[in-house]
């Protein structure tokens, strides 16, 4: 199966896709340090950085495979966390109409389609009725729901929406969890360098041999590893991180130390939380603005640290400073949970018969 990736940002979905068996031949991506990334990991595919909507086709041919297109368009305008410029209003909330556009055109026997689960709610539903009655019109059975992350491996609780489709009348099903006992943050990154506030020193050893399965199929094989690098937080941000418990968050900090902040009211329970080391993971969003504290030391996450509850390999290079290399991992969709996807997916078009044979 030949896969083409849109909004492909650092490769997230593209890596699952080829660790699940499917030969990627195309992406597009308009960021200039996402697209630098995905080019440092997937060297061996083509990506058209431009904006999408100026790329006419897709210059892919697949004569005797199966084609599959997939993508996440942006999904900031989606997020329950954006109520600002969450509705129609919002120009970005539209680029789904680019993956129906290229889907019409290229035809691909099989898309999947992912976004954040804020979309169920934008506008009471309307703009998922919107893209899933668009692929109806291309002649595509969708099935829609949500998928948790850590229900396929990956130490996070991260919902996201998956439409998938066929365009041969398959009947698909979203893939059922395999995992029965999440991960916990501790068993993700415990065998990583103990950091220090705005550590800056990419390149370091690991602490320790770990004996998990998770991080053995994450660690590169070498003695080292990079991504060590942790946003300088302020001093009176770190008297914050000493108030929070694991678990808790900004509600565990004196007011007195809150004075910034207009009223309480504009803080949500993502803010200033301390990871749970026995748990699962909070969303690894916009992990720097969210001020989230690393479960043992007073201080933010490394990007490694995050891209590990990302569930992208070590070997895994993320180009860019620093806060660019955190909005990729953030905005990223788990690579173990893709492949879930993608796997399952496969695995059900082996029953269909290929038009192009």
């Amino acid at each position: 199966m030949v896969g083409v990736d849109l909004f492909c940002g650092a490769g997230g979905m593209t890596l699952g896709a080829k660790l699940a068996g499917i030969r990627v031949a195309f992406a597009v991506e308009s960021d200039f340090h996402a697209a630098e990334t995905y080019r440092a990991n997937h060297p061996e595919v083509k990506l058209f950085q431009k904006d999408i909507r100026s790329l006419k086709k897709i210059p892919v041919i697949a004569k005797k495979e199966q084609t599959i297109l997939f993508g996440g368009p942006p999904c900031q305008g989606f997020s329950t966390s954006n109520q600002r410029t969450r509705g129609r209003a919002n120009k970005g909330n539209w680029m789904f109409q680019e993956f129906l556009r290229l889907a019409d055109s290229w035809q691909p026997d099989w898309i999947v389609f992912e976004n954040v689960k804020g979309i169920l709610e934008t506008e009471q539903g309307a703009f998922l009725s919107l893209i899933l009655d668009g692929f109806k019109d291309l002649g595509y059975t969708v099935t829609a729901g949500k998928l948790n992350a850590s229900n396929f491996g990956v130490p996070q609780h991260r919902e996201r929406l998956f439409v998938i489709g066929s365009r041969h009348g398959a009947q698909l099903q979203l893939p059922r969890a395999i995992h029965k006992r999440a991960i916990p943050v501790k068993t993700a990154i415990g065998d990583l360098p103990d950091l220090e506030n705005g550590a800056t020193i990419d390149f370091l050893p690991y602490k320790g041999i770990s004996r998990s399965i998770y991080v053995r199929q994450l660690r590169n094989g070498d003695t080292a590893v990079s991504g060590n690098l942790v946003t300088k937080n302020a001093e009176f941000v770190l008297q914050r991180y000493k108030h929070v418990p694991r678990g808790g968050n900004w509600e565990d900090i004196p007011v007195s130390l809150m004075n910034n902040y207009r009223e309480n009211y504009e803080c949500h329970t993502k803010i200033y939380h301390r990871l749970d080391p026995d748990r699962p993971s909070t969303v690894i969003g916009n992990y720097r603005k969210n001020m989230l504290i690393h479960p043992f030391q007073d201080r933010g996450l490394s990007v490694r640290e995050a891209a590990r509850i990302q569930s992208f390999p070590d070997k895994y290079q993320f180009c860019g400073s620093i806060g660019f290399q955190q909005q990729q991992v953030g905005n990223a969709v788990p690579p173990l949970l893709a492949m879930a996807v993608f796997k399952d997916l496969i695995k059900r078009a082996k029953n269909v018969a290929n038009p192009k044979n």
